[in-house]
């Protein structure tokens, strides 16, 4: 967008990624590891630090989900056998469902809620029905673990809450996600569910990729304050499935973002293949032995600006329904350039980076209601969010405002 011939330009990054992406990406990149793996082939096309220890966060629940539904494919539980709520389901961290002690649910609607909701008192319900117990069903973790080659995992719990134990790699769960994707095809579905509605509450699925990046079909999101945002995800484009997993994002929109330019860039090698070099398939990568990365302080410490958190993971209100807008103030005239994630994640798949850019503008006046109609629908009707020092934000009737009383 050309920039307004004003005197004084006071503007700030709302959704960073915009503006300074150049620079996180400098700060963090010693400190996220990425991977792009053929499905079908296991063929590398891209790794950086991908065999890097890493704590798997919510992630670890593609292999809860393995495990179950390899236990309905053994026929030792069926997807309509009911698990009760125990204790141990109940006093598990959020996110989670809230059930009480002695709750029936079934296989497939706990299986639901953990793949979408994130739920993590439903991954140790699905964890005690399928071995008895937490303890048993990380002993079953680790033993799959061997046979599929994941020689840098360990596991401890079934949701991926904090455990100095609880390791993997992206190697490792790209190998996992192979497994999943070439043993269990009939069970496709529950990787990729965009929303379940719970009573009148509609809980969107936490990885934002899923019905807003055109090709994504799956799998999962992860994040704890030691691990940064992660993701394995999936797409499938003219026939080929990649896999991408991205460890240690700054944001769950940096996450998505990341996500989406890797599948561009491995989709687009294509026929071209043979001219990137030979990186071998993912099993073959070299285990690096070291302890995994820390992003405590990065991700949740007393110097960001707006620390991370659970809720940014399991709600995901600023990457799924969220939009993003550079806001610029002269005088008492507020301008903003708004993306809606669906939007940025269009730009990333069209290769949108040099002055195509998809956006909304609108201007108001500090202080007053600004309509911001052009992105209603792409916001699903839903309420974004703006950072800054005094922001407001409210939907009226079926439009989306926005006021800015004063910015730094």
């Amino acid at each position: 967008m050309p920039h307004l011939p004003i005197p004084i330009l006071r503007s700030v990054a709302l959704g960073v990624a915009i503006l300074t992406s150049s620079l996180i990406g400098a700060r963090s990149a010693s400190a996220e590891a990425t991977l792009i793996v053929e499905a079908d082939s296991g063929k590398v096309l891209h790794a950086e630090h991908a065999t890097y220890p890493w704590y798997p966060a919510s992630t670890t629940k593609l292999m809860t989900m393995y495990l179950t539904l390899k236990a309905v494919k053994d026929k030792r539980l069926t997807i309509d056998s009911l698990l009760t709520v125990s204790s141990n389901a109940v006093a598990q961290a959020p996110s989670k469902m809230g059930f009480k002690a002695g709750t029936t649910v079934t296989v497939d609607n706990a299986l639901k809620m953990l793949m979408v909701k994130s739920a993590n008192d439903m991954a140790v319900v699905l964890a005690e029905g399928v071995s008895g117990s937490i303890e048993k069903f990380a002993d079953d973790m680790n033993a799959a673990s061997r046979r599929l080659g994941m020689t840098q995992s360990s596991w401890v719990n079934p949701n991926g809450l904090p455990a100095d134990e609880q390791i993997t790699s992206a190697r490792d769960m790209a190998m996992l996600a192979r497994a999943i994707l070439k043993e269990l095809p009939e069970y496709e579905s529950y990787w990729h569910i965009p929303s379940i509605r719970f009573g009148k509450r509609i809980m969107r699925n936490t990885n934002s990729l899923i019905g807003r990046y055109p090709d994504a079909d799956g799998m999962k999101t992860g994040f704890i304050c030691a691990s940064g945002f992660n993701v394995v995800a999936t797409a499938t484009r003219n026939g080929r499935k990649l896999i991408v997993v991205v460890f240690g994002s700054r944001s769950g929109m940096g996450r998505s973002e990341k996500a989406a330019q890797l599948f561009e860039r491995g989709f687009a090698s294509g026929g071209l293949s043979w001219l990137m070099p030979a990186l071998g398939t993912v099993d073959a990568l070299q285990p690096i032995a070291a302890a995994p990365p820390n992003l405590r302080d990065e991700m949740c410490g007393k110097n960001r600006k707006r620390p991370a958190s659970e809720d940014e993971d399991d709600e995901t209100v600023q990457a799924n329904s969220g939009f993003y807008a550079t806001l610029r103030v002269s005088g008492d005239r507020v301008t903003l350039e708004i993306d809606t994630l669906r939007e940025r994640l269009r730009n990333a798949q069209t290769g949108a980076v040099s002055g195509q850019h998809v956006s909304t503008v609108v201007s108001g006046r500090l202080g007053e209601w600004i309509e911001i109609g052009g992105i209603t629908q792409s916001m699903e009707q839903e309420q974004g969010e703006v950072l800054g020092r005094s922001r407001d934000a409210r939907r009226h009737d079926s439009r989306v405002m926005l006021k800015v009383d004063e910015m730094q």
